[in-house]
């Protein structure tokens, strides 16, 4: 089976070079690779390997049964396993699937006191088990959080280097035209990553195959599997409400209003009585959200509704694969994205933005027509980030630009099927380059 390189690869290399490494707590919802990535990591860059998984055996909840200290959880793994071998400063010990014994986050405080191997634990569901494996374990872990794979991994995976992502970006600082060639190139690549969404599995059968077979089937069996992990972990009454907002979030994005509406879930549905429903699949990393502004102006955080929200999938291969059977058909043979276009991409600049690290915020005026799909910001300004199905007028961002109501606003980017631009204060790029936004205006600095 390939491996398909990603960014967490990395970031476990730089890990590993710090002489004061703490433990590493790899957290990322069901199947975005977390596993592959760590196992491969130990495999490359250690003498022994100690590989529990949690889930798969039960037996090893056992290992604490004689307190958390490092030498008597290595003595009862080896009572357990004779087998697995643990050499000094050389072996590296994975906890595998800790959101089904969060109690081994203890553990990692005097296995950082003692200092004489290597841990990584990892998981999914970690938000909602995260409070007390916080508490257990403050000061002496480091977090990463992983998600599925962005639009430039995708273009790893299709055997595509560091000069082609580069060779885009030069021409975005240039603010310089694609060829016809890139343009084409980049389009049918990103038109199957919408379709195929980042999950590895999903993205290794399509470039095993060079075609969609078989792709479906695995979206679809996420889907069933997060549905499952929402029974397992949820409590009472809570898993109907949460199947239902799940259930939901693409249905409502197909509408020209995008504002997630707790009373379509379900008659008589309350605000209170979903909200917890809503951060328990954000706190899982099923969803993005992106709250409307109260008034599109700096800073952005506390500058928010936290009632109004548009819902996206963390994974646009999610919002892919609830769609029905004729969509799907359409989707994969015609690649016509049909009634869900907007709402397509809106999710895909989104995921995007968020696998960047920006939080997604949006602007709706209750009194005027003046939306606004997206911010970013630089040091000192803030930039309105408009998606467009077809290139066209951007009436709402022209306004944000040249009103003199919004002084923070001195330029925006307008996201669309259309090549490299700029005009009136207007920088148009393909939904392609979103996933380089950020170094892009960490470079750039327009305005």
């Amino acid at each position: 089976m390939i491996y398909l390189r990603r960014k967490a690869d990395d970031f476990l290399t730089e890990w590993k070079k710090d002489p004061q490494r703490k433990p590493l707590i790899v957290k990322g919802a069901r199947q975005v690779g977390k596993t592959a990535s760590v196992s491969r990591f130990g495999k490359e860059n250690y003498k022994e390997v100690v590989f529990i998984n949690f889930v798969e055996e039960p037996k090893y909840k056992m290992i604490l049964e004689d307190g958390y200290r490092t030498e008597d959880i290595i003595k009862n793994i080896s009572r357990i396993d004779p087998s697995k071998r643990f050499t000094e400063k050389e072996t590296l010990i994975i906890f595998d699937e800790i959101q089904d014994f969060p109690d081994i986050a203890t553990s990692l405080k005097f296995f950082k006191i003692d200092g004489r191997y290597d841990v990584i634990c990892s998981g999914s569901l970690l938000g909602i088990n995260y409070k007390r494996i916080e508490s257990n374990s403050v000061g002496y872990k480091t977090d990463y959080e992983m998600k599925s794979m962005d639009f430039e991994e995708f273009l790893w995976a299709k055997g595509y280097g560091e000069e082609f992502v580069e060779e885009l970006l030069v021409h975005m600082r240039e603010s310089m035209p694609l060829s016809k060639v890139t343009m084409n190139v980049c389009r049918e690549m990103f038109l199957d990553y919408c379709i195929l969404g980042g999950m590895p599995a999903v993205v290794r059968e399509y470039v095993e195959r060079g075609t969609f077979e078989g792709t479906l089937q695995i979206q679809r069996q996420l889907i069933a599997d997060y549905k499952e992990d929402i029974r397992k972990y949820a409590d009472g009454m809570d898993q109907t409400r949460i199947l239902n907002v799940f259930n939901h979030i693409a249905p409502q994005l197909a509408k020209d209003n995008k504002k997630f509406q707790i009373s379509k879930v379900a008659r008589g549905a309350r605000f209170r009585d979903y909200r917890g429903c809503i951060e328990w699949l954000w706190d899982a990393g099923l969803i993005n959200m992106c709250y409307n502004l109260n008034f599109p102006e700096l800073p952005l955080k506390g500058n928010y509704d936290d009632t109004k929200f548009k819902l996206y999938f963390a994974d646009t291969g999610l919002l892919v694969a609830m769609l029905d059977d004729e969509a799907q058909d359409d989707l994969r043979a015609n690649k016509n994205l049909g009634v869900y276009k907007g709402a397509l991409y809106e999710n895909i600049v989104g995921e995007a933005l968020v696998k960047s690290g920006y939080g997604l915020y949006y602007y709706k005026r209750e009194d005027s027509t003046l939306e606004e799909d997206f911010f970013v910001r630089t040091r000192d300004c803030l930039v309105p980030v408009e998606v467009k199905a077809v290139s066209g007028r951007s009436k709402s961002l022209r306004t944000l630009i040249e009103s003199g109501k919004y002084s923070d606003i001195r330029w925006g980017i307008k996201l669309c099927d259309a090549n490299i631009r700029y005009s009136g204060d207007i920088y148009t790029f393909p939904y392609f380059c979103t996933f380089l936004l950020r170094r892009w205006i960490r470079g750039e600095q327009p305005g």
